[in-house]
């Protein structure tokens, strides 16, 4: 069994920053990649940023040029550090995870259940 657990969100105020944590557990042989989705209310879930278990950042369109993924793997830990928040930014982060998984050896991909970040004055 494996599973993430986000951390990290809370109330910032527009310009601000935030740094979301993601830690990985259970019976990890690779991590593949993992990043960050976002859902507001009202609207559909969207690509945030991943990176894989090499390094390589990928990045959507909300995240270019204001946030930065880094990942440490002997902590099974992805970071999101957000910075100059909008209002627009406001939602529920989710933590997505594709790994491979020992024991047996198998492809998964898990969720987390999200932390909330408010970016209000």
């Amino acid at each position: 069994q494996v599973r993430v657990v986000e951390s990290g969100g809370g109330l910032e105020q527009p310009g601000g920053s935030l740094k979301l944590s993601c830690v990985a557990d259970g019976k990890i042989s690779k991590i593949v990649t993992m990043g960050w989705y976002r859902q507001a209310p009202g609207k559909s879930r969207e690509f945030v940023a991943s990176i894989t278990g090499e390094g390589i950042p990928n990045y959507g369109d909300p995240a270019k040029g204001r946030f930065t993924i880094s990942l440490d793997n002997a902590r099974n830990t992805v970071y999101l550090q957000m910075d100059r928040l909008l209002p627009a930014d406001a939602a529920v982060y989710y933590c997505n995870l594709d790994l491979i998984q020992r024991d047996p050896y198998k492809y998964l991909e898990v969720w987390g259940q999200g932390t909330l970040v408010t970016v209000s004055s």
